[in-house]
């Protein structure tokens, strides 16, 4: 028999919801044994080192490979 959820996918969106309207982007999520939902804000500082791609490194990275491949 299962038990109850500790936490409803709505709360999850209000959570991110409220992140992404702050300006931020997302790091990681985390949602404890209990219920808690830990929204993770990347680190400004971390923007331009690798760790994450943005949409604007995407879009370069693929007119790259366009490039490259006679497509596009």
């Amino acid at each position: 028999m299962r038990r109850p959820s500790k936490f409803r996918r709505t709360d999850l969106t209000r959570a991110t919801k409220a992140v992404l309207a702050a300006g931020l982007d997302i790091d990681a999520v985390e949602i404890t044994m209990d219920g808690a939902i830990r929204v993770k804000p990347r680190n400004r500082s971390d923007a331009g080192n690798g760790t994450a791609a943005s949409p604007y490194d995407l879009d370069r990275e693929l007119a790259d490979f366009e490039a490259r491949h006679g497509e596009g």
